[in-house]
């Protein structure tokens, strides 16, 4: 059996794969869809919940430091003012005056020169287009207008009536709830310094070039911890050490465990946001290359300090690096991670290609934390084994296990659909069933089968999948 390369992986094929087997639609297909949408089918949607299932046990239940929250997706306008997205949450676009072709700078020199502008003026980008000659890639010409801020923010407004005052906005981030929140969860939950508050939720930002299918949209999911802590000094880097540390174990543990396909990437100090002090982006081989697949944040005491001076409202705590009572407002690490984007490296991590007696066999070769079923049930006739496999279904949907139930008319099509989707075992109800009460066994990576009885499935199958009861 030969296995092909990595980079026989592409793009093109892992999009086509995810629609066809009902992960993955285009948004708003049946009228022509809508750029940058995308929906989620049965499995994608099955996918998407283990992802983040299995982040909320990592880093929220099996934490002795963390508890979780759901702030609200439109807050109050003043939030976005004093955490600077509404004067600083913009990127640079330039217009072609030849064809009217729109532009975001980075995007445009990056086209013609690896080259890291973050953080340029547009002065300086100005004059890196003109002394470069940098013309459009669309029509040739090299006639710009002037660079402008294009608003990340997505604005709607609230009540009847559409004027300033009534102005609201989509969040950007999950990150604000959780610091307009910290004293409620402080107080109520009786929380010490240090501790983390985490949340799952839905974040919009309108993105000018959103791309590379579901890597870069307007609507997407984020898996954020902010973690309150008080630094011993300036130099003390121990808990951002420990979240990058962390990030990379929750990494491995949902199937990332191929080192050559990921990097940390050291934010130089023209690179970070105006909040941080320090960021570590953990970046994903794509096959459109390296990019950021979960960022670990050191943001100071920036977003705390800021909505305490706006509101009046203390955020300070006592420091325990001090005998004395002092009080100090606490910084943070933020360890963020896009749901979609994990969705995406897991995908192209899983996608293989195999090929046997000539003909081709793709698996998705998903871990047992994340592949939408463990189990797939099929009976080899389905009129005259199907009451029994429904019966060996129903019995192992009281488990842990994730089950299906396959009713595909032949076996070797149901072996290669299950397959494709990622599920890691099927059991097969075969004629000598009724005669043995064992059932047929397949594992997904390897195709050896094996014969238990179906008084054993609920511990063999545990015992394969380290589940502990």
């Amino acid at each position: 059996m030969e296995t092909l390369n990595i980079n026989d992986k592409s793009m093109k094929a892992i999009i086509n794969h995810l629609k066809e087997n009902g992960f993955i639609f285009q948004g708003s297909e049946i009228y022509d869809g809508l750029a940058n949408s995308w929906d989620y089918g049965p499995l994608g949607v099955a996918l998407k919940n283990n992802i983040k299932k299995k982040w909320w046990t990592f880093f929220i239940e099996n934490s002795k430091y963390n508890v979780g929250l759901d702030s609200s997706i439109i807050m109050n306008s003043k939030v976005w003012a004093t955490s600077g997205h509404l004067s600083s949450f913009s990127d640079p676009l330039i217009d072609c005056k030849a064809c009217k072709t729109r532009f975001r700078v980075d995007v445009l020199i990056n086209h013609y020169y690896v080259v890291n502008c973050d953080g340029w003026s547009n002065d300086q980008l100005e004059s890196y287009i003109k002394e470069n000659n940098i013309k459009c890639f669309t029509c040739h010409q090299e006639n710009w207008t002037k660079i402008r801020q294009f608003q990340l923010m997505f604005e709607s407004h609230q009540g009847v009536i559409k004027e300033d005052k009534n102005k609201i906005y989509l969040r950007p981030e999950t990150a604000q709830g959780i610091f307009i929140n910290f004293n409620n969860v402080k107080n109520s939950y009786n929380l010490k310094i240090p501790f983390g508050i985490g949340q799952i939720g839905k974040s919009f930002r309108n993105e000018i070039t959103p791309g590379n299918f579901i890597f870069r949209t307007r609507e997407f999911e984020q898996m954020e911890l902010e973690f309150f802590f008080i630094p011993k000094d300036e130099k003390d880097s121990s808990w951002f050490d420990y979240w990058v540390n962390q990030c990379l174990a929750f990494m491995k543990d949902i199937g990332l465990s191929n080192k050559k396909n990921l990097n940390l990437k050291v934010q130089k100090n023209n690179q970070l946001a105006h909040y941080a002090l320090a960021t570590i982006d953990i970046e994903y081989n794509f096959p459109f290359g390296f990019n950021e697949l979960c960022g670990i944040c050191n943001r100071g005491n920036y977003d705390l300090t800021k909505h305490a001076q706006a509101s009046k409202v203390k955020f300070e705590v006592q420091d325990p690096n001090f005998k004395t009572k002092k009080l100090v407002i606490p910084s943070v690490i933020e360890p963020s991670m896009g749901v979609e984007r994990l969705l995406l490296a897991l995908v192209c991590e899983a996608y293989t290609t195999e090929i046997k007696d000539s003909k081709t066999r793709v698996i998705l070769k998903l871990n047992k934390h994340i592949a939408p079923y463990h189990i797939a049930i099929i009976p080899l006739n389905k009129s005259k084994l199907g009451q029994q496999a429904y019966d060996i279904f129903e019995m192992l949907k009281q488990t842990q296990l994730r089950v299906v139930y396959e009713e595909s008319a032949k076996i070797g099509k149901a072996y290669h659909y299950q397959d494709r989707i990622g599920t890691m075992y099927c059991i097969t109800i075969d004629y000598e069933t009724i005669k043995d009460n064992m059932v047929t066994i397949r594992d997904r990576d390897t195709t050896n089968q094996s014969r238990v009885k179906i008084s054993e499935l609920k511990q063999y199958l545990y015992a394969k999948l380290e589940i502990i009861c």
